[in-house]
């Protein structure tokens, strides 16, 4: 089974326990500040995730750290299962679908708004207002700039891909005048 797939299911699992006793907000941000840690401590990330240590060594020191982090007992337990189960080298990914559950069950979507020059405050205000009308849900923008547009933004918001860029539009022209329109 793929890395992904064993994530998503960890993710999901988790998820779960948490929609039952009403904490999965919670959890997440559990998860996100571990994950955190994980990625920014690399001793740690070795120490706990390579396979050359002793099991037993690497439980160790993931108890030390779990035992000052104050985390629901659930997230503590969860994260022994991972290091039981050799997949704590997944913990980014598995977190990363987890945060993404948590989102849905909030109504919340994440757009990535490409643009051919930085958009002003006001400006993103009014993409991320139109956006949240056309979807009916909360809208986390991650915004990047790709000079190739031209001019125009384009929008992709899970499977949807809202393509305003002065490039498409030069290219349906172009494919007009091609048919003859």
């Amino acid at each position: 089974m793929s890395n992904l797939r064993l994530s998503k299911r960890y993710a999901r699992a988790l998820f779960s326990l948490g929609q039952e006793d009403g904490s999965f907000m919670k959890y997440g941000q559990e998860l996100k500040e571990f994950t955190d840690f994980y990625r920014m401590n690399k001793d740690f990330e070795q120490a706990i995730a390579n396979p050359i240590f002793a099991a037993e060594d690497r439980k160790k020191v993931l108890k030390i750290v779990l035992e000052r982090s104050g985390f629901s007992d659930l997230v503590k337990n969860f994260l022994n299962l991972l290091l039981d189960k050799n997949r704590i080298g997944a913990i980014e990914a598995i977190t990363d679908h987890y945060l993404r559950l948590t989102d849905d069950a909030s109504n919340i979507a994440h757009a990535e708004i490409i643009s051919a020059k930085p958009l002003k405050g006001e400006t993103l205000e009014r993409v991320v207002k139109s956006l949240e009308g056309l979807t009916s849900k909360e809208i986390k923008p991650d915004v990047s700039e790709d000079p190739d547009l031209i001019g125009g933004i384009i929008v992709k918001i899970g499977d949807l891909v809202l393509d305003g860029s002065l490039r498409a539009q030069l290219e349906g022209l172009k494919e007009s005048f091609k048919r003859g329109e």
